[in-house]
């Protein structure tokens, strides 16, 4: 087992604004809280210490037990459900859809990084106690999403019409899928590993949420992970009076507005939102069912439907059924931070771009917001891989450009003809400049002609060098087809391994050897990109 680290930015597989982050750009500063480096938790732990209520705390302790009633713990889990009764312990939560058998391998990444900084801020803080949570997005409703999942080279998908809230939904026709997926594992130990983790889960549960909860318990039980179903009356009740004050006052939509706007003048004016709030942020859960709920006029619409409620009455319904009422991308965060003792969000680039646009609602509603943690990212490779990667005379951080400028540069490599024609153009481009020079001194008119005739002469090389690398392509035809189809390997559709093989591709290989390696490998608090060779 060889571990090789190389700095996120030099992957060139994330954006600017997170390498930014990373960098703790200056610019970026007004819009988180806390850095996350060890020393920042302190500040965290305080002010989150003063900020959440006995009463919530005692409401989720006793939420966590009844959910875990009747599942088989385990000791560290028992102790952990006993933590978290006490005013000196804290969490640190990531949060995932509930993805057919745990969807991409970061979903394995984002766990672990929440379990390894709670050790890291135990040795730090050890007056403190630090529980690692896993929010289930039990209230999605995007079935298409998290319905399919890809072990090696082969795609299994769940068929199935649903509109509803993704935890509720029934597992009476996955058993095809379940049996489709175990006839293609052979005989290894490992195979037979796989199989009792879906019949401890999938195929003994009722629903999604319930499977995703009992898959994960035995995966990470052991290394004290808490699971929390946030679709629950008892942690509803506590949102209440933020759902209450978006029905009625919708502040929060211009926070977000203004904190995107914000970002744009302040630090990227190209900057793109990540997700866009609604005037209500609010959802309306039936059992089937999804709806959006918009104020029109007077009253409270369910969006596709014609049901109407009055202010009174969306009020009572509030307060008899505060269940029914789910929080979006924009208020879930808010919801989490109310009923949890939390510090930390981990999560990947994507969510801590959109977090990012969140701070100023979190201040309007007083409620803390978080420090902000990239999940660790890893490349995992074998000892055949790397072997073919030597004999391509490439690196394996090579392999991190995309295919495209992978191929180029290895054509570069191979060949002794120099097909970069850059020079050509530079040549070219002060041969025009000239000539507009000329024609400014002399007839302005034969400008348009002059740069018609500098694209057209500049297209003309660009054609020349693509014929150029196209037939060099065919020259080393051999060689190039070894390094796609490794590439192909490692980054599946010219994208980081871990956003489309399934954790269950690499325990096959790897087996139960390959969660401790992993938490006994990744460091949460680097701002590096990991590699591990099995």
């Amino acid at each position: 087992m060889k571990t090789t680290h190389i700095p996120i930015k030099a992957t060139g597989r994330f954006s600017q604004l997170i390498c930014d982050y990373l960098d703790k750009n200056k610019k970026l500063e007004q819009f988180y809280n806390n850095f996350p480096n060890i020393e920042s938790f302190k500040d965290q732990i305080q002010r989150k210490k003063i900020s959440y209520s006995r009463q919530h705390r005692n409401i989720l302790v006793n939420v966590l037990k009844d959910q875990y009633n009747g599942i088989n713990v385990t000791e560290e889990v028992k102790n952990q459900l006993e933590l978290i009764g006490k005013e000196n312990t804290f969490t640190v939560t990531t949060g995932h859809q509930l993805c057919l058998m745990t969807g991409p391998l970061y979903f394995i990444y984002k766990i672990i990084s929440t379990i390894n900084l709670c050790k890291q801020l135990k040795e730090k803080y050890p007056e403190s106690n630090f529980v690692p949570i896993y929010w289930m997005a039990s209230e999605d409703h995007d079935f298409d999403e998290i319905n399919s999942f890809q072990f090696k080279n082969k795609y299994f998908t769940w068929k199935k019409d649903y509109n509803g809230a993704v935890g509720q939904l029934s597992l009476n026709n996955l058993e095809k899928v379940l049996d489709d997926f175990e006839s293609i594992l052979d005989n290894k130990i490992e195979s037979t590993d796989i199989k009792n983790l879906i019949k401890k889960s999938y195929r003994k549960a009722k629903n999604l949420a319930e499977a995703t909860f009992l898959m994960v318990n035995e995966l990470f039980g052991k290394s004290g992970l808490l699971v929390i179903e946030p679709h629950n009356k008892k942690l509803k009740t506590q949102f209440v009076p933020y759902i209450k004050d978006e029905l009625l006052n919708q502040k929060n939509y211009s926070e977000v507005i203004k904190q995107t706007e914000l970002l744009k003048n302040i630090y990227d004016k190209n900057y793109s939102s990540q997700v866009n709030p609604r005037i209500i942020n609010l959802f309306y859960l039936t059992k089937k069912n999804r709806f959006r709920i918009e104020k029109i006029d007077k009253d409270f619409t369910l969006i596709d439907t014609e049901k109407k409620f009055s202010k009174k009455e969306i009020l009572e319904l509030l307060h008899k059924n505060p269940e029914r009422f789910s929080p979006n991308v924009i208020l879930r965060p808010l919801y989490q931070e109310v009923i949890l003792p939390n510090i930390c969000y981990i999560g990947g680039a994507g969510e801590i771009a959109y977090w990012l646009q969140l701070k100023k609602m979190f201040d309007r509603n007083n409620v803390l917001f978080p420090s902000l943690l990239l999940r660790n990212s890893v490349l995992l490779y074998s000892e055949k891989q790397k072997n073919k990667t030597l004999k391509l005379n490439l690196n394996v951080t090579d392999l991190f450009l995309n295919r495209e400028k992978l191929i180029n540069q290895k054509i570069q490599q191979l060949s002794k003809i120099n097909l970069d024609l850059s020079f050509l153009k530079k040549k070219l481009k002060k041969q025009f400049i000239f000539l507009k020079d000329l024609s400014d001194k002399t007839d302005k008119s034969f400008i348009g002609a002059v740069r018609a005739q500098e694209k057209k002469q500049i297209n003309g090389i660009d054609k020349l060098e693509k014929r150029l690398h196209k037939a060099q392509k065919r020259v080393y035809k051999d060689e190039l087809n070894r390094l796609t189809h490794l590439h192909d390997q490692l980054f599946p559709n010219d994208q980081l391994q871990e956003r489309n093989f399934n954790f269950f591709t690499f325990y096959h290989e790897i087996g139960h050897k390959m969660i401790p390696i992993l938490l006994n490998t990744l460091n949460p608090l680097t701002t590096n990109f990991t590699l591990i060779k099995y």
